[in-house]
């Protein structure tokens, strides 16, 4: 593989990024009594922090797509890929699962990549008419069966889009600041206690709130909501 000048880089420079690199870990860098490794030499990938790392990554999964895109819908952000199959008939639905694993199997080893099994899952998306149907999707040296709920870009989202799952971890979560709001509302005035509801409660709130906040479950995120409120302003808890 050939690398040519990139904004402004010469290829001299690009080939020190990739050859006879070295590496090592230092503690207390900055004290004289500092510890440091042995230095080792890196035989794969780049310097962090180089434009030349995210440009590398694409190289290697900017065409995933294109290969798997007549029986899927693939979608890639970042390092995160989510493959969609939809089929009505159920012998068609399961070979093209095994036909997609199968694929990007091949093209991972071609690619001298692996595939981490343990952050690979498979979740059936089910109406409350639908029963199940047990699949397994062999990949090399494990079996993915099929999961209920699964974490995503921060949202956790169950096979039936009911939004159990990540409410009650939502709860959890708003109930911590709300018990930090509650202890420390004494030492600060209502302008800081503003500021840190809107740091440690609303932005958590509100994040993907599109999507889960029309389900049954959230009144009570909503109920935490009014009650951090009341502590702050000192409201009475019947007052809008």
């Amino acid at each position: 593989m050939k690398f040519y000048g990139f904004s402004g880089i010469s290829n001299k420079l690009m080939e020190s990024y990739l050859e006879n690199r070295y590496q090592r870990v230092s503690v207390n860098n900055s004290n004289p009594n500092k510890l440091s490794s042995t230095w080792v030499h890196v035989k794969h990938g780049v310097s962090q922090g180089l434009i030349l790392g995210p440009l590398l990554f694409l190289i290697y999964i900017n065409d995933l797509s294109l290969s798997i895109n007549k029986l899927t819908n693939p979608i890639l952000l970042a390092d995160d890929t989510t493959i969609i199959i939809s089929n009505t008939n159920p012998e068609e639905f399961k070979n093209n699962i095994n036909s997609v694993m199968t694929e990007i199997t091949n093209r991972f080893w071609s690619n001298l990549l692996t595939m981490n099994c343990n952050k690979t899952h498979f979740m059936q998306f089910l109406t409350k008419k639908q029963n199940e149907r047990k699949i397994q999707i062999i990949a090399p040296n494990s079996i993915n069966t099929n999961i209920n709920s699964t974490e995503f870009l921060g949202l956790i989202i169950d096979n039936s889009l009911a939004w159990k799952d990540h409410i009650a971890a939502l709860t959890s979560e708003l109930n911590k600041a709300c018990y930090a709001i509650r202890s420390i509302k004494p030492f600060f005035s209502v302008n800081i206690l503003r500021m840190i509801y809107f740091s440690y409660v609303h932005s958590v709130m509100s994040y993907g709130i599109i999507f889960w906040g029309n389900s049954h479950p959230s009144n009570s995120i909503f109920k935490i909501q009014k009650r951090i409120i009341i502590i702050i302003t000192n409201i009475g808890s019947r007052d809008s």
